[in-house]
């Protein structure tokens, strides 16, 4: 393996020495095995005798050709290949998946979509489908717990065609049925998907790997498929300067004893060195540090040893490596690294500011806060709250501190006075200040989910914030007097009336219309329904009301249609606002009413 490319190297050969292994993003929904998938590639490895070979990075696998080829048996030909082997990336979470970028593009070059075959599409697969879409990185789906098809025969570690063959008809049947359903839920996404041994254009549809990550059936299938298309679509962009500067992402930021804050990162691209001045995407500014340590996990059987990690003096990609530097506590999951060689730092600081600036986030005037756990997310969260017309005040990566909580509180609108956190954690001073204050708190892991529950507390409180104007508005009103129905004619005037339509409310304004201009006659003094006092009668009942102000027989008749007097404010609040919460036969008093105001006025509660 040789550092550099030699002269005799044209465009189409490519020195193994200076091809980076492929880096495997694992995705899919919670609970439908993407880490017991994980666990087996590397415990297959593990029980195929080739220990030494798998290399457990931070935050990453390294999967060598020669373990795969083992692995894989005759499905792959090593001599086929001269990709070094996979690396598979362990993603916290698929929204740090969207922003681990490498120049622009997704860090991973190729992703699994792990799918239960008898789950089928849930929440988290649609967001992990469409940040696949959005990044337009290549993948395929393995379609897991094939072993859970009723009357399966396990053939440990097989091909799985070679175990569907060890199958009944039944259970061959079964599956099927859930793997086209799956496939035709690819479908459904604008994804055109087959079982891989059918699929012939791998640019222009899905393979679906049928698999089972309990049994490791199937899992020889995975890995062929996977070295396969990175050999085939992607040896140009496997092609680095392994000797050149080191580029890669942070995966983590994680308190180490004995080191203080340190980075796990996936290097992409170059070499990094002990040593080495490095830039890194921070909160306010990029961060310049120098390496003290770079350190590697212990292999499997020393893993229990008291010092877990092993200090390397370089690492090159594609590998996961842990950075211990000074200065690190403002640094970003999802921000890039990037290793300054010569005296280009300035140069370097500018490409890491570029990087972070097409993450920026378009903030509002007045809006909510949202905090996210790594830039990924938080881009994800935003443009989930873009699509829902969600405006942002102030989006930062980290955990929920005391001024976010003091920024929120400034918000205009009650609505506003909100921190959504995607993956965070509460730090007990911010957690005592919402307590204690009119600040609410929205946390899940699943982004529509945050959305979902925010949108619902934004209705409950406009619901509530519309009935507490109810209550105080006056509703609109008509009705008669009853002939025969005067028990007392003044101070106050005492009638039975029967309600046309509309809500007759105590303490209101009686009105009685010549041509189209109200004339006030009293005040609603008190109403009885059936001898008992009540605050309010509702159209088709009949009551008797006491009204303070004119006296039966001159201002008002037996026979007369009156009416609750509108204030202007109300009367368009009523129509413009709150017409879907009030009742049909109010809207229709209400109507009655504008109607004939507008007679004289045209825009009279407009």
């Amino acid at each position: 393996m040789s550092d550099t490319n030699s002269d005799a190297d044209t465009e189409e050969t490519f020195d193994a020495g200076s091809l980076r292994t492929p880096i495997v993003a694992v995705l899919g929904h919670v609970d439908h095995g993407k880490t017991t998938l994980l666990d087996r590639i590397r415990g297959s490895a593990v029980q195929e005798g080739e220990a030494g070979a798998i290399t457990q990075h931070i935050g990453a696998t390294a999967v060598p050709l020669s373990t795969i080829s083992e692995m894989a048996g005759a499905l792959v030909d090593p001599t086929d290949f001269d990709l070094p082997g996979l690396l598979f990336i362990d993603t916290p979470g698929h929204h740090s998946f969207s922003t681990l970028r490498s120049r622009g593009g997704a860090l991973a070059d190729i992703a699994v979509l792990v799918v239960d075959v008898n789950d089928g599409f849930q929440p988290q697969t649609e967001e992990a489908i469409n940040i696949l879409k959005r990044t337009g990185t290549p993948f395929v789906v393995a379609a897991n717990k094939v072993d859970t098809t009723p009357g399966w025969n396990p053939q440990n570690g097989q091909p799985i065609q070679q175990s569907l063959e060890q199958q009944s008809e039944r259970a061959t049947s079964r599956l099927n049925e859930n793997l086209y359903e799956l496939i035709g839920e690819l479908s459904d996404k604008g994804f055109s998907a087959d079982f891989y041994w059918r699929v012939q254009d791998f640019q222009s549809n899905i393979g679906v790997v049928p698999l089972s990550a309990m049994t490791g059936e199937g899992i020889p299938d995975l890995l062929t498929v996977l070295m396969g298309l990175s050999q085939r679509y992607m040896k140009e962009e496997m092609s680095v300067d392994v000797a050149g500067p080191g580029v890669g992402t942070v995966l983590e930021v994680k308190d180490e004893q004995g080191f203080g804050a340190t980075l796990d990162v996936v290097l992409y691209d170059g070499v990094v060195r002990e040593g080495d001045t490095v830039v890194v995407g921070g909160r306010d500014e990029p961060i310049v540090t120098e390496v003290r340590a770079l350190l590697q996990p212990r292999p499997n059987a020393e893993i229990r040893t008291e010092k877990r990690f092993e200090r390397v003096g370089e690492v090159r990609a594609a590998a996961g490596v842990k950075i211990a530097a000074p200065d690190l506590d403002d640094a970003m999951s999802g921000a890039p690294v990037r290793v300054v060689r010569g005296d280009d730092e300035e140069a370097v600081k500018r490409e890491v500011r570029e990087e972070l600036a097409k993450i920026e986030v378009d903030t509002a005037e007045d809006g909510v806060v949202v905090k996210a756990d790594t830039l990924g997310s938080l881009e994800a969260m935003a443009n989930a709250l873009d699509e829902a017309e969600i405006p942002i005040l102030r989006a930062e990566v980290g955990d929920v501190a005391p001024r976010d909580v003091t920024v929120a509180q400034t918000a205009k609108e009650e609505t506003h006075k909100v921190i959504l956190g995607f993956n965070v954690d509460v730090l007990p001073d911010a957690e005592e200040a919402i307590e204690h204050g009119d600040v609410r708190l929205f946390d899940d892991d699943v982004i529509y989910q945050l959305v979902e529950e925010y949108d619902e507390y934004v209705e409950e409180l406009e619901r509530t914030q519309q009935e507490t104007v109810l209550d105080k508005i006056t509703k609109p009103a008509r009705f008669r007097i009853l002939q025969d129905h005067t028990f007392r004619q003044n101070d106050p005037a005492v009638v039975g009336v029967e309600i046309i339509s509309g809500t007759v409310q105590n303490n209101r304004s009686v009105a009685k219309f010549e041509g189209s201009e109200p004339n006030r006659v009293g005040t609603l003094s008190g109403i009885q329904h059936q001898g008992d006092d009540v605050d309010s009668a509702q159209a088709g009942e009949r009551v008797s009301v006491a009204i303070d102000g004119p006296t039966v027989g001159r201002q008002i008749e037996e026979g007369d249609e009156l009416w609750i007097e509108l204030p202007e404010k109300h009367a368009k609040i009523l129509e413009q606002e709150l017409a879907s919460e009030i009742r049909a036969d109010e809207i229709e008093a209400l109507k009655a009413y504008l109607e004939k105001r507008r007679k004289a006025d045209p825009f009279w509660g407009k």
